[in-house]
C-alpha cells in the first residue's frame, strides 16, 4: 500500500469457528469472545427465505445502529483503483459489523477523496457527530491530515498506510509493514543456518525502508553484511551494472536479499548469473512483494522464502465475501475488517472508555483475519507472519505463525 495500496492456522480456524468471527483480545480473550456470542447455535438463516426489512434502511454513509461512533474515512469518490479499493474496504467494514454479534458501535463513512485536505475534513465533521475513533484513512498523506486534527481531541486513528513516517502516539497503521516481513525472514534463514548475506534492492522509497531493516536484523542474527547494491529504473542494463558490483560479495554469501516485485526478481537474478555468481546453495530471500503467482511459477525462485501472514484466514475471509458480494476483496480488505472488529471487541469488553491508546496498545495484542498483531506506542505494528518457500508452482508454510507475542519472542 503506499501507497501502492490498490497461523496458526488451527488457532485461527478456532477463532472463527466458535465465535462467528468474533475478535478475539489474547490478554482476556474469554471476554471477549463472549462478546461474539454464539452466532453458530443459531438457525441457518442462509437456508431460509430473505425477511421483510422491519425498520428503514439506514443511509448509505452508516453502517450499524451502536451507541459508540467510530468513524470510517477511505477515498470513495477518488478515481481509478483506489475508489475501487475503497468500495472493498466498505464492504468488509460491513462484513465485520454483520460478522460481530451484537456490536455497540456505529461506523460513520465518510470520504475523503484520497486528499489530505479531504482526509482532515472528514476527519473533522466525523469528530464533530461523536466519533470516538477514526478507521482509516488509506494513504501516508490522508492518515497525517487526519491525525492532525484527532490527536488534539484525543481520538485515535487506526489507518491503513504503509509508511511508518506517519505513524505516532495516537496514529497507529494496522497495515502490512515492509519492516516486519524482512525481520521475520531474515531470522527464519538464520536459524537455519545462514550467515553470510547480500542484497540487491531497488533504488526507491521501498528499497530504503527494506534496506534499512535488512541492515538492522541481519548483524541481530549473528550474520554479516557481505555486499550490497542498489539498482535504478533503467531496465536491464541496470541490473547488469548492480550485479557486476555485488559479484564479488555475492559468491562469497549463502544468502541473498532481492525485495522486489515478481516482473524484477527473475532479471536480477539472471543479471546475477551472468556476472558469474553461482546462485546454487544461495538461500534466496524476498519480502511481501513475492506472494505472488506470477513469481511462483519462476523456476529460477524456487527454494526462495518470504514472509507473509497464513493464507488460509485470507481464503476463508475472501470465500465468506464473495458469498456476500459477489465479487474478490481486495488484498487489504481484511485490515478494514480488523479495524471495525477491534473496535467492536474493545467496547464490548469495556463501554465506550475502551476505546483508547492503552486498550489499544495492549501488549498481548489481537488476533485478526491475518493472524495476532499488536500496535506499539510510536503507531507502528508487529505481526505475528509464517514463512513461505516458493516451489512446484506455489508457496508453502515452512516457519508456521505464531499464535502469541510470547511465542514469537
Amino acid at each position: 500500500m503506499d501507497d501502492s495500496f490498490i497461523s496458526a492456522r488451527r488457532r485461527r480456524r478456532v477463532a472463527l469457528q466458535t465465535s462467528r468471527r468474533a475478535f478475539l483480545l489474547m490478554a482476556g480473550s474469554a471476554t471477549l469472545a463472549a462478546c461474539g456470542s454464539t452466532r453458530e447455535a443459531a438457525p441457518p438463516q442462509a437456508q431460509l427465505p430473505p425477511a421483510e426489512p422491519v425498520a428503514p434502511q439506514q443511509p448509505a454513509n452508516v453502517i450499524g445502529g451502536g451507541a459508540v461512533r467510530v468513524a470510517l474515512i477511505l477515498p470513495l469518490g477518488a478515481s481509478g483503483n483506489a475508489a475501487l479499493a475503497a468500495q472493498s474496504l466498505r464492504n468488509a467494514a460491513e462484513m465485520a459489523m454483520a460478522e460481530f454479534t451484537g456490536a455497540n458501535i456505529q461506523i460513520l463513512v465518510r470520504d475523503d477523496g484520497g486528499s489530505g485536505p479531504g482526509a482532515q475534513a472528514a476527519a473533522q465533521q466525523a469528530m464533530d457527530e461523536g466519533a470516538r475513533a477514526i478507521i482509516g484513512p488509506v494513504f501516508a498523506h490522508t492518515v497525517a491530515a487526519a491525525g492532525l486534527v484527532a490527536r488534539p481531541r484525543g481520538v485515535p486513528v487506526v489507518g491503513f498506510s504503509t509508511d511508518t513516517n506517519v505513524a505516532t502516539q495516537g496514529v497507529y497503521l494496522l497495515s502490512f509493514l515492509p519492516q516486519t516481513d524482512v525481520e521475520r525472514a531474515v531470522r527464519y534463514a538464520a536459524s537455519i543456518g545462514r550467515r553470510g548475506f547480500v542484497g540487491l534492492v531497488p533504488d526507491n522509497a521501498y528499497g530504503s525502508v527494506v534496506e534499512a531493516a535488512f541492515r538492522e536484523t541481519v548483524p541481530a542474527t549473528g550474520g554479516r553484511i557481505l555486499g550490497l547494491e542498489r539498482y535504478g529504473t533503467g531496465g536491464a542494463a541496470q541490473f547488469a551494472e548492480a550485479a557486476r558490483r555485488l559479484a564479488p560479495s555475492a559468491t562469497q554469501a549463502d544468502a541473498l536479499f532481492l525485495p522486489d516485485a515478481a516482473d524484477a526478481v527473475p532479471q536480477a537474478l539472471q543479471a546475477l548469473q551472468a556476472a558469474g555468481v553461482q546462485l546454487a546453495g544461495k538461500q534466496l530471500i524476498g519480502t511481501g512483494l513475492w506472494d505472488d503467482r506470477r513469481l511462483f511459477a519462476a523456476p529460477s525462485v524456487a527454494g526462495g522464502l518470504f514472509a507473509a501472514p497464513d493464507p488460509a484466514g485470507f481464503r476463508a475471509f475472501a470465500e465468506r465475501y464473495r458469498a456476500r458480494y459477489s465479487r474478490e476483496p481486495v488484498r487489504t480488505a481484511t485490515l478494514s475488517y480488523d479495524a471495525v472488529t477491534l473496535m467492536a471487541a474493545l467496547v464490548a469488553a469495556h463501554g465506550e472508555s475502551g476505546i483508547s491508546d492503552a486498550a489499544i496498545q495492549n501488549p498481548s495484542g489481537f488476533t485478526g483475519i491475518d493472524g495476532i498483531f499488536r500496535f506499539r506506542a510510536d503507531g507502528t505494528n508487529q505481526r505475528g507472519l509464517a514463512v513461505m518457500q516458493i516451489g512446484n508452482g506455489a508457496a508453502q508454510i515452512v516457519s508456521p505463525a505464531p499464535r502469541s507475542f510470547a511465542q514469537a519472542t
